[in-house]
């Protein structure tokens, strides 16, 4: 695993699990047309860091800084996508690590939260923001319509939510209800238990109903669209990007290997 450090913004690498790789916040956001490579950040020209990517990879490593973190993990520039090995462990990884991070900051490029309001006390979540109109752009982000922020919604056990200007809004917890109606994704699902160990929330549910999930999200590569739910369903596979829809049908395989429910077949 790859982290960023957040004081030096050098890349490190970890091996292992445990006491091997230290504590870290990660980042979930939706990609730009300026998202920078790991070669990019390790040798940056000038246009480089006028990227939007560039100063989106700052933000985050300022805020996960400011909260006490040494590391983050962001995807755009920790993995090395000219290697098809080493895209291919992140995949399988992925889940994993927005599940084992600290503290996952969800970046909505499309969402400006209002300011809060000295004093609010009657209808605001708890980071003391009006909820009013701007709640249906929130609701209406690009965020909850990408495949891949399926898992990263529901992998981290802390999700905060920060808007365009980096301000932070609020938590998965606190914006249950309205992710819930956004998504199809009961309340009771985006909410872990207290317990260090605890099972993903949503383990007892049906093959379908995670399915369900999916069908309001699109990707870019047709592969992906089975590749961002290796992790939902505990899954490993191999990549092989230029297989098209067969992707899909190597996972509805793996799930039947894996899993003794019909209900594969019924959603």
């Amino acid at each position: 695993m790859r982290l960023i450090n957040t004081h030096t913004l050098a890349l490190e690498e970890f091996t292992g699990t445990g006491s091997g790789t230290p504590k870290y916040a990660i980042l979930s956001h939706t990609w730009g047309e300026e998202e920078l490579s790991l070669q990019e950040w390790i040798y940056p020209s000038p246009s480089t860091v006028m990227k939007s990517g560039y100063e989106k990879i700052l933000s985050a490593c300022a805020i996960a800084a400011r909260h006490g973190f040494g590391y983050i993990w962001i995807d755009t520039n920790c993995i090395d996508k000219t290697s098809s090995a080493e895209l291919s462990e992140a995949i399988n990884s992925m889940f994993n690590w927005y599940r084992n991070a600290e503290v996952c900051y969800a970046y909505l490029a499309d969402v400006s939260a209002p300011r809060p309001k000295p004093r609010a006390i009657n209808n605001k979540d708890s980071a003391g923001l009006q909820m009013g109109p701007w709640i249906d752009d929130f609701g209406a982000s690009r965020w909850f319509t990408r495949g891949w922020t399926l898992q990263e919604l529901l992998a981290p056990k802390n999700l905060h939510f920060y808007d365009n200007g980096w301000s932070y809004f609020g938590t998965k917890a606190e914006f249950a209800q309205q992710i819930s109606k956004t998504t199809g994704i009961g309340g009771e699902y985006l909410v872990w238990g207290e317990e260090a160990e605890s099972p993903p929330p949503w383990v007892s549910t049906s093959i379908a109903e995670r399915m369900s999930w999916l069908s309001r999200r699109e990707t870019g590569r047709v592969e992906d669209i089975a590749y961002c739910m290796l992790g939902i369903f505990g899954i490993n596979m191999s990549l092989l990007y230029g297989e098209g829809w067969n992707a899909f049908f190597r996972l509805q395989q793996e799930l039947i290997r894996n899993y003794d429910d019909h209900t594969l077949f019924c959603w």
